[in-house]
């Protein structure tokens, strides 16, 4: 049977507020763009009674069963979309766990737009988002995956043209646990993009911006704030801020050429910890 191969890239957040809580979960609203950083995903049709998941890679590691791609086959089969057809799945981990980058969510996300494309599942917008909801709260950012403004009504506006940047990737020798920081959040911030305009997503309303979870994660990972300062130095980058709730640093910059050598520079500085120059797309 044919073996499709699919690109899962990681997200990154520009910006990050956190507006509120709800019962279980925080109330965010964020500015998000897409990189040229990917998983890889080969994904086929096979005749057996179950489906069979694997995963590769320098990060493959410690990918636990309750993983959202296994959590997504379990709600397509419990909601009998699938019509009991099984698929053999094999993903290629490029972007790092507990990063902040979305790699697991865009893994469930790019599966979900492939059985749908592919009319292996036959359901509507609302029931996608449905499911989405159901394996993560930034699933549904995957299932498009262009610039984004994230409200915190839940709204997502879309943006064909923004800014692009080149992009230093770092990652020290640990990674955040999501529900750590956000337990720490103890305050919130004002709604500022429920009135989403492009605007927002140029350079000088970006360094306004910030994201609230640093202060949270630099209190629980010290050494993330001295990462951050040691960024800011190197090479003259435009901003520096942490994606998601870490434990990936981003720092921007406008030409390719500073952001190879501000990533030969931090090598140089710390040989033990993940770094990758990469682009918005």
């Amino acid at each position: 049977m044919t073996t499709n191969v699919l690109k899962s890239f990681a997200k990154i957040n520009l910006a990050l507020h956190v507006t509120g809580k709800l019962t279980n979960l925080h109330k965010i609203e964020s500015i998000v763009k897409f990189i040229d950083l990917y998983d890889t995903i080969s994904i086929n049709e096979i005749n057996k009674h179950k489906h069979k998941v694997s995963f590769i890679g320098n990060f493959s590691k410690k990918i636990k069963k309750d993983n959202t791609v296994d959590k997504l086959f379990e709600i397509l089969e419990k909601k009998k979309f699938l019509n009991n057809k099984k698929f053999q799945v094999r993903i290629k981990k490029n972007i790092p766990q507990e990063s902040g980058l979305g790699g697991g969510s865009m893994n469930a996300a790019t599966i979900l737009n492939f059985v749908k494309k592919k009319k292996f599942i036959k359901i509507n917008q609302k029931k996608i988002l449905q499911i989405t909801k159901l394996i993560g709260s930034d699933v549904i950012l995957g299932i498009n995956p262009k610039s984004a403004i994230l409200s915190s009504n839940s709204k997502i506006k879309k943006f064909l043209k923004t800014p692009n940047f080149n992009i230093l990737l770092v990652r020290p020798n640990f990674g955040c646990s999501t529900k750590k920081i956000y337990s720490g959040v103890k305050r919130f911030s004002k709604s500022k993009f429920n009135n989403p305009k492009k605007n927002m997503m140029n350079l000088n309303s970006l360094l306004k911006y910030e994201n609230d979870l640093e202060k949270v994660a630099f209190s629980k990972y010290p050494k993330l704030k001295i990462l951050k300062s040691f960024l800011e130095n190197l090479n003259k980058p435009l901003f520096v801020r942490m994606t998601g709730s870490g434990s990936v640093m981003v720092a921007y910059y406008q030409k390719k050429q500073d952001c190879e050598l501000a990533k030969v520079r931090f090598k140089r500085k710390f040989k033990n910890y993940w770094c990758n120059t990469s682009k918005t797309i």
